[in-house]
C-alpha cells in the first residue's frame, strides 16, 4: 500500500508540474523525503498526507482512490502505477492523448512490432 500511495503522489506531482523539491518546501520536509515517500520507502503519516494533497492541489481521497477496490482491482492498479514510474511513462502518454486516434492506433501497432508482443497478450497485461 505504501508503494501504490507513494505512486499515486508522484503521478499527481508530475501530472501538475511541480518538482519534488517544490513538493517540499510546501510540506516542510526534505526533497529526499519525497522521494522516499514516492518509492514506498517511508509511509506517510496522515497529517503529512493532507499536506502534501492540499500542496498537489487534490483531496487526500483522490491519492488513495487507489487503495479502495476488491483486491484484484488493487493488483492492477499497483502495476499500472508501477508501469507509470518509468522514465519517460508519464511524458509519453501526455503526447499521445494529444495525437489523432489513427495515428495513436499507428504508433500501437508501430510499438507491438518492435516488442514482438501480439495484442491478445497486450491487453492480458493489462487487464490482470
Amino acid at each position: 500500500m505504501d508503494l501504490a500511495l507513494g505512486a499515486a503522489v508522484r503521478i499527481r506531482r508530475r501530472t501538475i508540474g511541480i518538482s519534488q523539491e517544490t513538493l517540499a518546501e510546501q510540506c516542510g520536509v526534505s526533497f529526499q523525503q519525497i522521494q522516499k515517500y514516492e518509492n514506498g520507502a517511508n509511509r506517510i503519516s496522515f497529517s503529512r498526507l493532507v499536506q502534501i494533497a492540499r500542496a498537489l492541489k487534490c483531496r487526500v481521497v483522490d491519492l488513495m482512490d487507489v487503495l479502495d477496490g476488491p483486491d484484484r482491482e488493487i493488483t492492477g492498479d499497483l502495476d499500472l502505477l508501477t508501469r507509470m514510474r518509468t522514465p519517460g511513462a508519464i511524458e509519453l502518454l501526455a503526447a499521445y492523448e494529444l495525437m489523432a486516434p489513427d495515428s495513436r492506433s499507428s504508433l500501437v501497432s508501430l510499438l507491438r512490432a518492435f516488442t514482438s508482443q501480439s495484442p491478445a497478450s497486450a491487453r492480458s497485461r493489462l487487464v490482470a
